[in-house]
């Protein structure tokens, strides 16, 4: 074969390959599930969980306009550094709410979708972390499953092969979401408990501070 050719043969494959790459990305973006998160901006990772529900990575002063187009009034941040260093606008509430999904308990979960819950009385709500997967995905998929009633394995497909970042980081979110007792945090939710025990430390705090406002004063 002559080097043209070869060159030619060359240039064919790769547009194929390039082609069959498009068709596959399309292919995979038509048959994604009606009731996963749709995606909304992809510089930013933002998806739209429900009407009043959006999950991203970490925005920036650039995503203004666009947190502003979708009316958002509540932003929830997983990470322990605050958003003020890029959100500062009047009307949006910020929520802050550290936590590791190594180290996560039912108090953080019920805290998370109280928050969610609370700032969806007033508008649209944003939560995110830094990548808007592991920690993100983990209380985007708990509010799947305790607020909206979804199976945990169908939680569990979203979180991890809906196209939020990589996915080879979710095995502690996966390994929380499995020993879940769903039914305990739907009711704490409910009853506005901070934990399913009585034994956490939220809880304790709880009962220490009911009792001493129950002791007489003299």
């Amino acid at each position: 074969m002559s080097k043209n050719r070869l060159l030619l043969a060359l240039c064919l494959s790769f547009m194929a390959l390039f082609a069959f790459d498009q068709v596959q990305a399309e292919l995979t973006q038509s048959i994604r599930p009606g009731e996963w998160a749709q995606p909304v901006e992809a510089q930013y990772g933002l998806y739209q969980m429900s009407p009043t529900l959006y999950r991203s990575a970490l925005p920036d002063h650039e995503a203004l306009a666009l947190l502003e187009k979708l009316q958002i009034t509540t932003v929830i941040n997983f990470l322990p550094e605050p958003d003020a260093s890029w959100l500062s606008t009047p009307g949006i509430n910020l929520v802050q709410l550290p936590y590791k999904t190594s180290h996560v308990d039912d108090s953080e979960v019920l805290s998370a979708l109280r928050a969610i819950q609370t700032g969806q009385s007033k508008g649209p709500v944003l939560i995110h972390c830094k990548r808007g997967s592991d920690r993100t995905g983990l209380m985007a998929a708990m509010y799947r499953v305790v607020v909206q009633g979804w199976s945990k394995e169908d939680a569990l497909s979203e979180m991890t092969q809906g196209g939020f970042d990589d996915n080879t980081h979710f095995k502690n979110g996966i390994r929380y979401m499995m020993q879940a007792n769903v039914d305990k945090l739907r009711t704490a939710l409910a009853n506005g408990d901070c934990s399913t025990s009585v034994f956490a430390t939220c809880s304790m705090k709880s009962w220490l501070k009911t009792v001493n406002s129950e002791e007489p004063k003299i």
